[in-house]
Formats: structure tokens, sequence, C-alpha cells
């Protein structure tokens, strides 16, 4: 699925994935933690990030002072030189890539700097994290930019019906 191909279902199934988290919102389902860790690993059993990439393509982690230094010890940069050269400040006053697609994606997909990548994209989708309740707004937002996002919601609606 390619990034116009996301953007459109996203955005066609936007009104009713947001009525959908409101009221899973009020729910405080106890068993949604568990839900979502499944779904998540069923999703990823099937969809492989290396054939789309679209999170590196498109959008910016966060990079917090332990991601720059990790990084910049392995690219032999001091810090100061690692966010002169990639990184900007955004509107929220978090360090954020200055381009996109990410510097460190090479045309096969890969990352030249996997081992060392920003805890963010470590963490990318987020929709294995506890607490999901608190992830709801944000996995909302990942449906613009990952198919398995948008499987993992579709999932979840077929197995938690409200």
């Amino acid at each position: 699925m390619d990034k116009e191909q996301i953007r459109s279902q996203a955005a066609a199934n936007k009104k009713a994935n947001k009525k959908y988290f409101r009221k899973l919102k009020t729910k405080k389902l106890p068993q949604l933690d568990y839900l979502a860790q499944e779904i998540h690993d069923e999703v990823f059993e099937r969809i492989d990030c290396l054939d789309c990439a679209n999170c590196c393509k498109t959008t910016s982690p966060i990079f917090r002072d332990k991601d720059i230094d990790r990084l910049a010890r392995h690219l032999r940069m001091r810090p100061a030189q690692f966010v002169e050269k990639y990184l900007r400040l955004d509107s929220e006053s978090d360090y954020v890539l200055r381009q996109a697609p990410c510097p460190f994606l090479g045309p096969d997909n890969y990352c030249s700097v996997y081992e060392h990548r920003p805890r963010a994209c470590r963490d990318y989708p987020h929709t294995d994290r506890k607490q999901f309740y608190q992830l709801l707004d944000l996995t909302l937002k990942n449906t613009a930019v990952c198919p398995a996002v948008l499987a993992f919601v579709d999932t979840l609606k077929e197995r938690l019906p409200l």
C-alpha cells in the first residue's frame, strides 16, 4: 500500500474511527491492553515494515538527549554537530529531523542506524504499549501513515465492537 492509498483509506475511515475511539475512552475496558498486544502481534506477522517504510519517508521521530548522544557517538560526531546537521526544533521545542525522508533510510527501506535509532522509532507505531488508552489519539493519527495501524484499528473494531 503506497502513502496515497494509506492516506485515502485513513481519511475514509477517520470519522468512524474517531467516534469509535471516543466511545473506547469512556469504557476503560480492563482487557484493552491485552487485546491491543494480541492484535499488534497478529498484524505484524502479516505486515513487513520493510515493504513500506512510510513512517521513515514521511514523519520524524522526536529525538531525546539520549538518542542524540547515542547516534552522535555511533556516527563519530559531537552531539552538537549531529543536531546541526540532522535536526531542528519543532513548534513544541522537540528535536525532529530537518528533512523527510529520514537521511538514514536506504533505498531498500533498511535503516543504516537501526541498532542506534531513536526510542520513538523503536516504539513506533505504539500499538503494543501498555496503557493503550493514553495512545488513542496518536493511534488515530498514525492510521494516515502506517498500513499496520490501519489494519490494527480495523481488527480492534471487529474484535471489540462498541
